[in-house]
């Protein structure tokens, strides 16, 4: 055992950087991944102001946390439609003939992805600051912990997905599409949940993206000791402990 831990931690590194290699030759998809949330922030933010009747920089300090774990949902859950693509080419099967870690190869992807997540979101926060969004400075640190963390998770489930859909690459898109914003429209990331009806509130109840919503919007308010926080940084240590098992599960099956 005093063997194997090392070495799969250094395999994940060696695993994270040949992941991070395109991103460092092409910087410019960081760029392109930030239209959606800026666009977001720039139309829906006025309107959400508009509506209840609040300042921008009110409603800021509400939305922003919302979209930062709506670009962790997307950013990591589509994640493995890159291990897809891989599978499709023949280069995932050359990197399980090497001696590198099954659990390594699952990790060092997963970890890769919340590069572009801390990216994206320092440059939306830095964007929104210019509007007025003024958030506790250890609370969005800690905030941005649990969407790695919740991010990891969730990267893994997306490779276990593209794993189990390498034969036929249509059920992935139908599961992602599926289930990606269902779970971003019950979370209250875009709209307060109590305004919905009560079907909805239930729903949202077992959704674990809701958790970290809350959790994200209590932090960057300063409010550090609420059961949000908690609950959320529970939620996300849950689905991260899942993914991960699933996918390592699916990795060492995958050839």
């Amino acid at each position: 055992m005093s063997t194997t831990v090392p070495r799969t931690l250094l395999d994940t590194v060696h695993v994270v950087s040949r992941e991070l290699r395109p991103m460092r030759r092409d910087p410019f998809q960081l760029v392109f991944a930030l239209v959606q949330p800026l666009t977001f922030l720039a139309f829906f933010g006025p309107l959400l102001s508009g509506l209840t009747g609040q300042p921008l920089s009110t409603s800021l300090q509400w939305f922003v946390p919302g979209v930062l774990a709506m670009v962790t949902l997307f950013g990591t859950g589509m994640t493995g439609s890159n291990l897809l693509y891989e599978i499709i080419q023949g280069s995932h099967e050359r990197m399980l003939v090497t001696p590198v870690s099954r659990a390594a190869l699952l990790l060092g992807r997963a970890l890769k992805e919340m590069v572009p997540v801390v990216v994206q979101a320092t440059a939306l926060c830095a964007v929104a600051w210019t509007f007025g969004f003024r958030p506790d400075a250890f609370g969005l640190l800690y905030g941005l912990v649990l969407l790695a963390v919740f991010g990891v998770g969730l990267g893994a489930l997306s490779y276990a997905l593209g794993i189990a859909a390498r034969h036929q690459d249509w059920i992935f898109w139908s599961v992602q599409q599926t289930l990606l914003f269902p779970l971003m429209l019950l979370s209250g990331i875009l709209l307060p949940l109590e305004s919905g009806p009560r079907w909805m509130q239930v729903v949202a109840a077992f959704n674990p993206l809701t958790y970290l919503v809350e959790a994200l919007r209590a932090l960057v308010d300063g409010d550090l000791a609420t059961e949000a926080v908690w609950q959320g940084g529970l939620a996300a240590v849950v689905i991260a402990s899942l993914g991960l098992g699933v996918g390592i599960r699916a990795m060492h099956r995958s050839l």
